[in-house]
């Protein structure tokens, strides 16, 4: 069994998962990161990871996790799971929280993930910075991310930046 880290130097956990999974599909891996979100879960799972845990869980759990694993079993942490089940819940419907956000909201998105500062986005948008904050604040709780470096790689999967913008 293998306890991964998303956040790591070099390599993200998810793609070191990937390639652990393609060169031994029986190794188990378990995820332990400090990122909660749905859109990591997702893509914990989808890499091949057969557990998921944040950091802030008790050492117990951890623990239930690695026996849960070790018996081939898998394991989600419960905000995991619920962020899962939100998940299929909104794909089944078909609702995309992306669907959510006015227009100006998924402008400033897009300015977020461009690189630009809330002041220069005021500017640009000849709005107040109050006013961007707040739309990025609405943004932020539409999509459930809680940081800027978050929303930057949310825009990227979501093809609304290329690394070339």
């Amino acid at each position: 069994m293998v306890i991964m880290d998303i956040a790591m130097p070099g390599m993200d956990g998810l793609e070191a998962t990937r390639r652990i999974k393609k060169k031994n599909p029986k190794m188990q891996v378990l995820v332990l990161t400090q990122h909660d979100n749905k859109e990591y879960i997702l893509s914990v799972i989808k890499a091949g990871a057969s557990g998921y845990v944040p950091k802030r869980a008790l050492g117990s759990e951890l623990v239930s996790a690695i026996h849960a694993i070790q018996q081939g079993d898998s394991f989600l942490y419960p905000s995991a799971a619920t962020a899962l089940i939100e998940g299929y819940l909104q794909q089944s419907k078909g609702e995309d929280p992306y669907d959510q956000l006015t227009a100006r909201e998924r402008e400033i998105l897009k300015l977020i993930a461009k690189g630009h500062t809330s002041r220069e986005m005021a500017d640009m948008l000849f709005v107040s910075l109050k006013t961007v904050l707040g739309h990025r604040s609405k943004i932020m709780e539409k999509l459930n991310i809680h940081n800027r470096t978050e929303l930057i790689k949310y825009a990227m999967r979501k093809g609304l930046l290329s690394l070339d913008s």
